[in-house]
Parts: structure tokens; sequence; C-alpha cells
């Protein structure tokens, strides 16, 4: 079986991309990665920290690495993938593309991908469902299929216009009697700072659902559409909640909302701007405009400095009556907890969110007051707001638990972590899970486990 030379149907991308000559230097001595560097060392300035710190000494170039892969297809084009990937295939004709049941509909679904979101820079999640009607004797190859969406997916995107990119693509390049594409989008869902950052009902992410179509599939209400709907059901795709194709509402991505807090670093915006440069962009293209300050005012809120961590003097009264009897009978005391404490932090090793619930278990004497639970939440975001890393986060809040509450504390951390769909890496649902045991929880394996068994089976981490 030959393939086809269908080059005459490539559609020419408007991307402004020029594909270099044979020279290749390393990947470090890019010019592109040296001036994304260059600007994320502003940023960090910015955020009064220490590039020279250990935990930060590297972050430039991981960042610069994490957006070149996540956005290397500027660098790429359909006809490199397209081209000699149609195959001739008897009892596909033309018209509708159906010839006694052969050439019917084929899709191919639950295609994992991710894409950098152009309004805040980070990273969402997509499920890709792909349906083409053949015509003209002709098939792909179904893995083109994958590619050719990893192209579209890896630059800067909104959920619609990335649909309506591979559908266009996808029909120039193949020729078929319709294309259809249905993508499902999970994107952090930022926090209003100034409400929602202490509502333990917060949920970790938007979650969209998005259409295009071409030929038989531009009809919403075709009866193609209903077979390729019908089959995503199998999938347990909700079809009902499908994104309306022309809207413009902003809740995918709320981070349009800190461009307006407060002006930003003019040294900081530039930097940001340079980087979109160094990717390929336009930051004059007009749904990036806002991209830095959004950026900029995020990364803001992590910057360098001493949150007020509300220690009152409960504190002082609880540490003298811990500390009062030295000869403590701990026969009587009871496993506490605080579950659930909103946690959001920024990983200092990509710059990218990450967010999630902390519980916090403790023994308490009977009889004794339990900890008031804003002031474990307080203790929460001191140390979260910062430039992080999820270790060191449930090590500190655990040690700074012990020294007010006794030594005996356990403290597990879930959360979601941006940098590890950068990375490429995530699977959808999954989370990463942290343990700070000090005291009896350190040694009293009966202790550990009945406490994870008061951890509730849903937290901001896994919703």
């Amino acid at each position: 079986m030959g393939a086809l030379d269908e080059g005459h149907y490539y559609l020419e991308l408007e991307n402004g991309v020029k594909r270099g000559g044979n020279v290749k230097l390393s990947f470090e001595d890019e010019p592109e990665i040296l001036d994304i560097e260059d600007a994320v060392r502003v940023l960090l300035q910015g955020l009064g920290e220490d590039i020279e710190r250990e935990g930060l000494r590297k972050t430039p170039l991981r960042v610069a690495k994490a957006l070149r892969e996540g956005t290397r297809g500027y660098k790429q084009t359909v006809k490199d993938i397209v081209c000699g990937a149609l195959f001739p295939e008897a009892g596909l004709e033309s018209g509708v593309g159906h010839a006694g049941g052969a050439g019917g509909l084929v899709i191919v679904r639950d295609l994992d991908l991710f894409s950098y979101c152009e309004s805040c820079l980070f990273p969402f999640q997509i499920k890709c469902h792909v349906g083409y009607v053949p015509y003209g004797h002709r098939v792909v190859g179904l893995s083109k299929l994958s590619r050719v969406a990893d192209i579209f997916a890896k630059r800067l995107q909104d959920p619609q216009r990335l649909a309506n990119e591979l559908c266009t693509a996808l029909q120039h390049g193949i020729k078929a009697t319709g294309i259809a594409v249905v993508l499902q989008c999970s994107h952090i869902h930022l926090p209003n700072f100034e409400t929602a950052i202490l509502d333990p009902n917060h949920k970790g992410w938007v979650k969209i659902l998005v259409t295009s179509g071409t030929g038989v599939f531009e009809d919403e209400k075709s009866d193609t559409w209903t077979d390729f709907l019908s089959l995503l059901r199998f999938r347990d795709v909700n079809v009902e909640n499908i994104y309306s194709r022309g809207s413009s509402e902003k809740s995918w991505c709320r981070s349009h909302e800190f461009c307006k807090t407060e002006p930003a670093n003019s040294v900081m915006l530039n930097a940001v701007a340079s980087i979109l440069c160094s990717l390929g962009e336009d930051p004059l293209r007009k749904e990036l405009v806002e991209t830095p300050a959004c950026f900029v005012n995020w990364l803001m809120k992590f910057r360098n400095t001493n949150l007020d961590m509300k220690l009152n003097g409960f504190v002082r009264n609880r540490r003298d009556s811990l500390t009062s009897n030295g000869g403590v009978d701990h026969t009587e005391d009871c496993i506490c907890s605080e579950l659930n404490l909103t946690l959001w932090s920024q990983c200092e090793h990509h710059l990218l969110p990450f967010h999630g619930a902390v519980h916090i278990g403790y023994y308490c004497s009977n009889g004794a007051s339990p900890v008031g639970r804003s002031l474990l939440q307080s203790i929460v975001h001191f140390y979260g707001f910062k430039l992080q890393v999820q270790e060191r986060l449930t090590r500190q809040i655990a040690e700074t638990v012990s020294s007010i509450l006794g030594e005996d504390v356990m403290v597990v951390v879930e959360a979601n972590h941006m940098c590890m769909i950068a990375r490429g890496i995530e699977k959808f649902g999954s989370n990463t899970a942290t343990f700070g045991v000090l005291g009896r929880f350190s040694t009293d394996s009966a202790a550990r486990a009945k406490f994870l068994q008061i951890i509730p089976s849903s937290c901001p981490a896994r919703d």
C-alpha cells in the first residue's frame, strides 16, 4: 500500500516562524534559551530572591526548557506530518464518504495533550477527540492525527482557537468530507485572593468542552455529529456541556482579574514580553497584550516577604500549658485534626503554581480545647506564599506546628503541580502527597493509620 503525495494539500500556516539553516547549536546555547534565562533572572530579582540560592540557581534554565518544549509547535508544520501519511483504500467513494458501510466515520479518542494558556502562561490539560469522514479513496495514518493535534497544542492557546486551528489544518491536509474536533480542557482555577483564598470549597479546576467542525460537521445538529457524540458518550464525555463556539466569556482563565489589581513592575513586564518574543509570538497580538501584567501580578503574590502569621497570645498560653507539667500522662490523649486547609504556592523550580490542601493531626489531652483552625491556616499561608518545593513546605509546617502544639504532629500535603503538566508527564487526576511526621507519629504506625483514615476522600487537590 503506497502513500500518496499530498503535499499540495498543505495549508500554509501563518505563524511567521522561519525554519533555520543547517548550523545546530546545543540546546542550552540557543539564543532564544539564553534570552529566556535572562528574563527569568529579572523576574526572580523582582521577587526579591537571590538568584544564586541553591534551589534557584538552575531555575532560569528549567523554565526556558519547559517553555520551549511546551511551545515547540511554532517550529513545526502540518506538511511535515501529513505529507506521506495518506493511503489509498478501496471502497471509499465521493459524496458523504459512506459506501455500503465501508467508508464511514473514523474517530481517534482520548488523546492526552497539554498547552500553555495565552492569558496566564500556565499549562492546561487537554483530552482530545478527532473524527473524520474519508473522501476520494484516502485514509490517513491514525497516529498522524495525534501528532498534528500536538503541533497546535504546543503553542500559546485558547481552547476554542485550538479546536478551530486543528480542525482547519486537518481539513486542508486530508481533504476529508468533514473533520470534527472535541476538546475537554482543564485549567487551574485561579483564586480571587480577597475572597476565595480561604475557601476550603474552592474548586481546583475549571473544565470546559469545546467543538469545531468542517464539511459534514459544520452543522452541529447533523446526523454525523450525533453519531460522533454518541460514540464519545461511551468515554464519559458529557456532551450536554459543550462550550458555545462563539462565546467570549472569560471565566475559563481568571488571570485577567489580576491585571487590574495593581500596576506591575515595568522591568518585569518587559521581561515577560521578551519571553513571548523568544517563543515566536508577538506580544502585541491582542490576545497577548495583557498577558505580561497577568503573569507578573500573579507572581508578585509570592514575592519574598514575611507575611503575617497570626500567632497571638493563645499560642504562648498553650505552649505554657504544654510545658508546665513535665510529667504529662499521654494515656488520655486523643488525636485532633484540622483538614482541608487551603494551600496555594509557587514552584521555585519552574515558576508555576501548585495548589491543594493541608491536613494536620496532633495529640490533644482529653478536656483540652483543640487549637483554632485560623491559626493553622495562617501557618500554611505563611509558608505557602513563597517560592517553594512541596517537601520543604511540608517540613516547615510540621516543625512550626510542633513548636506550638508539642512534638507529636503529623502533616499531609496534597497538591496539584502545574510543572508536572508542563513537563508532559501528568495524568488526569494525579496529584502529589507528602508527609511530615514528628514525635509519637514517627514511631507509632497505628497512630499514623488512624489519622490517615480521617482525611476525607475528596479535597481541593483532587477535585
